[in-house]
């Protein structure tokens, strides 16, 4: 968007448009304010003369999924001045922008705690009639504040409805279609043209559990001099990537899933409950809590730590009459803060009181939560699940955008 936006604008008669926290590749995003409440929320804006206006297309694809888990309400929609605007939910930090700061790979713990919520949010939007066609780690942002574990979806300009939401009649087969959402993440029938359907978000979704796996994808990285060259190098590599090497070094269930997916028919239903399934059963074999404690969460943890200790350091050291030495640098190499899988959560308390940045709080009653007791073995109901959330993130809502922390 050339036009630069006036802090005095307001959308909605209610909403301050305050400053630009992202760009997407079909409008800009700003922090808003409710001036009535003081509530911080983000507007998307598009220019009345964009050349393919989809905001609006966006918020009632918005309007048909609300109320949905992960899924942010639109507040307001309309047109102030020049601009078709759309108030929605603030949330916090895209997948993408927490893969970057954890150094470009997810423990596999994070990995299935994410998948077990992802897999429930394709769920829902296919339960809803519409396929996402642009799942992506960027399209998935944390909430904020008692929300901070909860996956969210996002950037539905390219979501199609797949059926008649009456009837349930399927959209046709067809092909020679074009490559619509991203091609790193595509499915191998959309780079060959074919109409997407289910199927198709299910083995993006595949190949983004990977993603955080691996750190990269084998298609990444492919120079040609077109985009089109570029696609068919991309669809060339992704189809002959046999599947177990593409999953080797990982548990199986990752290699059962991408088979099952690629192995669905163009109007067959995916039967998420057996995918949620196999990666539940792997999460309780490996020994892990359904405790929400992230990569990030810890890997935030010890970030503060080091730097409390190093300040400590430092403070002593300018002590007067204290003798300067080496050691008390070095000694910071030493500290062992607990491991990203296997956190202490006897010690939470500790964590909260020290660290501010780190907050103890419930996980509200989602629905991931009433599958905990079987994850778990315990009456999670009763027992309230203790996690960490983050309050120095900066958290804004964008769409395709990376963050940058300092």
């Amino acid at each position: 968007m050339s036009t630069p936006i006036t802090m005095d604008l307001r959308v909605g008669n209610k909403y301050r448009i305050g400053r630009k926290i992202g760009s997407g590749s079909f409008g800009d995003i700003y922090l808003g304010t409710n001036i009535i409440s003081g509530e911080e929320i983000a507007i998307k804006l598009e220019s009345v003369k964009a050349k393919h206006p989809q905001l609006e297309y966006e918020a009632r694809v918005y309007k048909s999924l609300a109320g949905g888990v992960g899924i942010p309400f639109v507040r307001w929609f309309g047109t102030e001045c020049d601009y078709n605007a759309m108030v929605l939910d603030l949330l916090g930090p895209s997948l993408e922008d927490l893969f970057n700061f954890c150094n470009r790979k997810f423990t596999l713990k994070t990995v299935l705690l994410l998948a077990d919520q992802l897999i429930s949010r394709i769920e829902y939007i296919h339960a809803k009639s519409f396929i996402h066609r642009d799942i992506k780690p960027d399209n998935f942002l944390m909430g904020i504040g008692k929300r901070g574990n909860q996956v969210n979806v996002i950037d539905f300009g390219l979501a199609k409805k797949y059926r008649d939401p009456k009837t349930h009649f399927h959209i046709p087969y067809r092909e020679n279609k074009n490559l619509t959402g991203t091609a790193r993440y595509a499915s191998i029938n959309t780079h060959l043209g074919v109409e997407q359907s289910r199927r198709d978000d299910m083995e993006s979704l595949g190949y983004v559990m990977l993603y955080f796996c691996r750190g990269s994808l084998p298609w990444q990285g492919l120079k040609a001099a077109t985009k089109k060259q570029k696609y068919d190098r991309i669809m060339e590599r992704k189809m002959t990537t046999p599947v177990e090497s593409l999953c080797r070094g990982f548990p199986a269930e990752f290699t059962v899933y991408l088979n099952y997916a690629r192995s669905l028919r163009f109007d067959d239903k995916p039967d998420y409950s057996y995918l949620r399934k196999i990666f539940r059963d792997l999460f309780v074999r490996e020994g892990f809590q359904y405790d929400y404690v992230f990569d990030w969460t810890v890997y935030k943890y010890q970030k503060n730590q080091q730097a409390a200790c190093s300040q400590q350091a430092i403070e002593e050291e300018e002590k007067p009459g204290r003798i300067r030495t080496v050691n008390a640098t070095n000694n910071l190499t030493s500290l062992k803060p607990p491991k990203a899988t296997n956190p202490n959560l006897a010690k939470t308390s500790y964590v909260y009181s020290s660290v501010p940045q780190i907050q103890r709080q419930y996980y509200p009653g989602m629905e991931d939560m009433r599958d905990a007791k079987k994850m778990t073995g315990n009456n999670a109901d009763k027992n309230k699940t203790i996690i960490w959330g983050m309050n120095d993130f900066q958290l804004f809502f964008c769409s395709g955008v990376r963050l940058v922390w300092d």
